[in-house]
């Protein structure tokens, strides 16, 4: 008889409009590493978040260790020894790192809390699972890469025994992801169980011990992974054969987009520029990559560039024109669409409908405005269309509250909204994190037809897969400075991973303040 110490039983959840999980059954066995596979919407957060208690279900039983449990709230869910390190962040963002983590957990004496002893299990767990933060830094100030170490911090601080990770590699570096993979299979050989939720089959394939696959909220089965491969997992996922390859022509750039000349971004985290001298340019028909390790100035350098922060030195043109100071709206109007590293923060509006947030940046224009009254009709149809278009599951359609939406889905609204606009520069910073393996071939190839019709992209990725497969050109960001550029025909991932850990700079790149000729040698 198989030692099952989680079992969920004919488990089905509704909401608006939808069956986010339809007679679903799961069992988790003590020791094991269980994936839990499935397209944006198909019903695995849901499921997840059940277990966790965030949701009741409407029918059906889950079982700890042979007995039936009534888990009514996260708190139960703890006194199960239940952990879970959600995609969307449970933060407090005003809240340091040390007080986020141990919130709900303290250590109290005589009515007064006592950090000590917190603090130096959260230093030893930081040093011993290689998940470095700062205790003190406010978790607004820190990089999304650092809140998801807070996370896997808060489920390691609690001792739990079962640990629900949902998509928890979506914003780590590949070194990143080895590591934690080898923390999984770690705790496994400790007699912890594990439900990881990912879209990447290389995960699961290195990591899982068996999958099971849900698709369109419905049970498609459990397999061993030893007897499985990608292609049958991408089958049972999506229905169909996903190509894992990117089809796309040479580039053929033309006239320069954006040029970007000696820009200096400070840090909110020390004294030191998070961005120093950063110069390069981008044209027309090509994609170049900004690569390089989470909190190298990436997120930094990309707000300055957006017009979420400010530079304090350097200067910005888009087609043409000077817009380093311009105001978000105007770096829009002249060219800009940015798909952003944070959905949730500069992405959405999570309380509005799906409609309202598809037209965020295009109410005013005539379309879907007259005599400053919105023309909801028209708003409906354009939602509804590109709803069609980029394959957005919602229970309601444009009515849906973006809240209530998968994280998938919600990515896909912003990814079809703003390369709908047809702008001359698409900004795209992790634009297939929390996708599946189907919509990440449909974005890869939305980012080349954006190429090939005429357009610039400049996309953000911590992927190396990505970054080698959809790029034109490459630039690797180390310490806030540009440190080489390569062509991805002619380089490797171990190349790449060498600049990214700051171990080589190419002689070009040494003075920081260089610019690149038009036409110089690549590498």
């Amino acid at each position: 008889m198989d030692d099952y110490v989680i079992e969920m039983l004919h488990i089905t959840k509704t909401f608006p409009g939808i069956k986010a999980n339809d007679d679903i059954t799961l069992q988790l066995r003590r020791g094991e590493i269980h994936a839990l596979l499935g397209e944006n919407g198909a019903g695995k957060s849901t499921l997840m978040s059940v277990l966790f208690g965030l949701y009741q279900p409407d029918s059906g039983e889950i079982h700890k260790d042979g007995k039936l449990v009534k888990i009514n709230n996260p708190n139960d869910a703890n006194a199960l020894h239940i952990g879970m390190v959600h995609q969307h962040f449970k933060l407090v963002e005003v809240f340091s790192v040390l007080d986020n983590i141990i919130l709900g957990a303290e250590d109290t004496k005589f009515g007064l809390l006592h950090k000590e002893e917190a603090r130096k299990k959260v230093e030893m767990l930081s040093r011993r699972y290689n998940l470095m933060v700062d205790p003190d830094a406010l978790v607004e100030d820190i990089s999304v890469g650092m809140q998801q170490r807070v996370e896997i911090l808060k489920m390691l601080y609690r001792d739990n025994e079962i640990l629900i990770l949902d998509e928890p590699t979506a914003v780590l570096t590949p070194q990143e992801i080895e590591e934690l993979i080898q923390i999984m299979k770690g705790f496994a050989a400790e007699g912890k169980s594990i439900l990881f939720i990912t879209h990447k089959l290389n995960e699961i394939m290195a990591v899982a011990d068996r999958c099971t696959v849900l698709r369109k909220g419905k049970y498609m089965g459990t397999v061993d992974i030893k007897d499985t491969t990608k292609e049958e997992l991408s089958r049972m996922m999506v229905g169909r054969d996903v190509s894992f390859t990117v089809d796309k022509k040479a580039s053929e750039p033309g006239e320069t987009v954006l040029s970007v000349r000696n820009v200096t971004v400070p840090s909110k985290l020390h004294n030191n520029n998070a961005v120093k001298n950063v110069s390069f340019d981008v044209r027309a028909g090509e994609i170049v990559c900004l690569a390089g390790i989470e909190g190298n100035g990436q997120t930094e350098f990309v707000q300055a560039l957006t017009g979420l922060e400010k530079t304090s030195g350097g200067s910005i043109t888009l087609c043409g024109k000077d817009i380093t100071h311009a105001t978000i709206r105007k770096r829009a109007l002249t060219g800009m669409s940015h798909v952003p590293e944070d959905r949730h923060k500069h992405g959405l509006v999570l309380d509005y409908t799906l409609e309202e947030n598809m037209v965020l940046q295009r109410y005013f224009e005539p379309e879907f405005q007259k005599f400053g009254f919105i023309r909801k009709k028209k708003v409906r149809s354009y939602a509804q269309n590109l709803i069609e278009r980029f394959d957005v599951r919602s229970g309601q359609g444009p009515l849906t509250i973006v809240r209530a939406m998968s994280g998938g889905n919600q990515q896909k609204a912003i990814v079809g909204r703003e390369i709908d606009r047809g702008t001359s520069l698409l900004v795209a910073v992790q634009p297939t994190r929390g996708l599946d393996v189907g919509a990440i071939e449909y974005i890869h190839k939305q980012l080349v037809d954006v190429r090939d019709g005429g357009g610039a992209v400049l996309l953000v990725s911590l992927e190396l897969e990505e970054v080698m497969s959809v790029s034109d050109r490459i630039l690797v960001m180390y310490e806030g400075e540009i440190v080489g550029e390569f062509d991805p025909k002619q380089t490797t991932v171990q190349e790449l991973g060498l600049y990214m850990a700051g171990a080589r700079k190419q002689p070009q790149f040494a003075d920081a303040a260089y610019i690149k000729k038009e036409g110089g040698d690549r590498q």
